[in-house]
């Protein structure tokens, strides 16, 4: 039986990733912050772990507890809207520190035990903003856009020692918790000079024509760790594959 292991569980995509790899009769291995037993069913092929991905004790000590990973997905993440000019460099940090440096330190940190099995897959879920620019999101589509090139100059490296790594591109997903996790980080983050153009931004986040569910990113999670053929880049989420075609129209 393989071993999944997943950042960021605690809701929205990590969880629902979490949840279908349990049910297809996996050993996984959900990490979240402050765990939490409540969310997933109780099975003997769940095991619920600490982990801050900004933490290079915390990365340690989950994954002396987990043992050998077959899978690694990076799906922890934390995003805000504002205007740059008022987003505090701190914010800033603070975002690259879990969404960028955070992928990448639990990358390194899986990357001997996999090598040496000559076998494995990593899997970078970061988001479509990084195929079409938005406003208010430069921060956020930095850091994720990082990942992206990140995740494809490490593949090539990987390659080479039996070892897989995978792009999960989710679209907009406003039936899960993002924007109101996000929502303490945006206070005094829009100046007024940046009304009407946020204004525009909040009406079309309302629009719910094409959106993404949790239960397509974990399907293209799935397809990244399961299958050796899937494409580098895998957009999940009906807005998603319409940018990525029109992205490479």
């Amino acid at each position: 039986m393989k071993t999944v292991l997943i950042t960021g569980c605690s809701s929205g995509f990590g969880l629902e990733i979490a949840s279908y790899f349990l049910q297809r009769d996996w050993q996984v291995i959900a990490t979240m912050r402050t765990p939490r037993s409540d969310l997933l069913p109780a099975s003997p092929n769940l095991r619920i772990l600490p982990l801050d991905v900004t933490s290079a004790a915390s990365i340690a000590a989950a994954l002396s507890q987990a043992g050998p990973v077959d899978v690694l997905v990076n799906n922890a993440g934390i995003g805000a809207l504002a205007a740059v000019e008022a987003q505090p460099m701190e914010q800033v940090r603070e975002i690259f520190e879990t969404n960028t440096l955070g992928s990448i330190a639990m990358t390194q940190a899986v990357i001997p035990q996999m090598r040496q099995r000559a076998a494995g897959v990593i899997v970078n879920v970061t988001s479509s903003v990084t195929l079409r620019s938005l406003p208010l999101l430069a921060v956020y589509t930095a850091s994720k856009a990082a990942v992206n090139a990140f995740t494809e100059s490490v593949a090539l490296e990987l390659a080479s020692v039996g070892v897989q790594a995978r792009l999960v591109l989710p679209g907009r997903a406003p039936h899960t918790r993002f924007a109101d996790n996000a929502r303490p980080r945006m206070e005094g983050a829009i100046p007024d000079a940046y009304g009407p153009l946020a204004a525009q931004v909040f009406s079309n986040f309302q629009d719910h024509g094409q959106i993404t569910h949790a239960s397509d990113v974990a399907q293209a999670v799935w397809e990244a760790a399961t299958d050796p053929a899937a494409p580098m880049r895998i957009a999940a989420g009906e807005d998603a594959r319409e940018w990525m075609r029109t992205a490479t129209a």
